[in-house]
This record gives C-alpha cells, structure tokens and sequence, in this order.
C-alpha cells in the first residue's frame, strides 16, 4: 500500500502517518529525513547535497529524486510506503511516476486532508506543549486536567512554538495552495484522489482513512 497524504500544516498528516506506520507497517519517506541520512551516510547523492547546503543553496529536484529512488530500494519500502513533504509540484509528480514505473511499483491512493482556514488557524495557535516531557495540549480543546500542571509528568513548564501564530499559518494555507494543491489534477487524472475532513475528531479521520485504504 502506497500513499501520499496531503494537507497544508496543521491538517493532522502526521498524526495519521504515524498511526498508520504503527498500525500497517509502512514506512514515512519524509524528504527531510531521507536529506539528513543521505548526508550523514556520505552516499555519492548525499555528498552532492551536503555540498549544495554548505553553500546555502536549495537542493535540486534532481537531488531530491535521486535520494528517494535510493530509498525505494531498501526493502522495508517493499512492505508500503507513504510518502511526506513530495512530490510538492506537478513536475516532481511526473518524476515520481516515471521513477515508480521503473523499480516497478506504483502509488495505490493520494489522500488530502481538506481544512477551513479559520478552525486552523484556532487549532493551531492554541497548540501548547509540555516543556519537560513534550505532551501536547490546547487552549480550547485538551487543557490541563490541572491547570498548570502536565498530567503525565507534573512539570509546570510549558511552551509554545514561536511560529504557531496566525499570520504563520495564514502564509503557510496560502503556499499550500499555490505550490502544493496544483499537483492533484495529475493524480485526478488517475482516479487516485479522495478528500477527507482533516478537521473531524483524530480518530474519525483515521477511520474515514481505513475506509479509502481498505484492509
């Protein structure tokens, strides 16, 4: 089983990849990932993109390929995978399928989790964290049970991200929608597509995610 999950940040992507890794077995190809263990592993690909961060360049489309057809190579990917953060524009998708075809494998669903911008942007500069153990929690809708105090450490230190603010998210909705969104007419095109509500309860988009996967 094959997938790409899309949603602008915030949608819950990584929330379901992960469940389903746990739950299914499959492997999250984060683009970002696979960069630092190519570099840190000085492949010929990771040498050259090592090269091209020291330079304070953005790493090519080229680059980007050939390190996630290195990945498509490792055997735990022959188990399913899901792919995060790419392809991110339709020529990146168009590579994509040419470079499954060759290893001969394919991409079984494309899942976008659709969002209303004014429910993120609540959901997300609400967001809080504990600053000892990192549990997660919300202004509106997971406080504390005691205020102030973590209730799986019991620390009172808590923080926030510095970017989960609504201009941030609002940049971030509007690059989604320019750079991202534009690849879903190709996988139209290949009856690949579902849209599910990305702003349901957790456990109703997994569940609305089981029912487009299948068993």
């Amino acid at each position: 089983m094959n997938l790409i999950l899309l949603g602008p940040p915030g949608a819950g992507k990584g929330t379901q990849a992960g469940r389903l890794v746990k739950e299914r077995g499959l492997v999250q190809l984060s683009t970002g990932d696979m960069l630092r263990a190519a570099v840190a592993a000085q492949t010929p690909i990771g040498i050259a993109a090592k090269k091209v961060m020291e330079a304070g360049e953005l790493v090519s489309d080229a680059i980007v390929n050939g390190i996630l057809s290195e990945r498509l190579d490792h055997e735990d990917c022959r188990r399913g995978f899901i792919l995060d953060g790419y392809p991110r524009t339709p020529a990146q998708a168009h590579e994509l399928d040419a470079m499954l075809a060759a290893k001969n494998m394919k991409l079984d669903h494309v899942i976008e989790l659709m969002v209303d911008e004014e429910a993120l942007v609540e959901r997300i500069t609400g967001r809080f964290t504990c600053g000892s153990c990192g549990e997660g929690y919300h202004d509106v809708f997971k406080q504390p049970a005691q205020e102030g105090v973590c209730d799986v450490c019991g620390s009172s230190s808590f923080k926030r991200r510095p970017d989960d603010n609504a201009d941030t998210v609002r940049t971030r909705m509007a690059e989604y929608r320019a750079k991202t969104a534009p690849i879903l007419p190709h996988y139209e095109a290949q009856g690949l597509v579902s849209r599910l509500d990305g702003m349901a309860d957790m456990d109703a988009v997994a569940t609305s995610i089981d029912a487009v996967i299948g068993n």
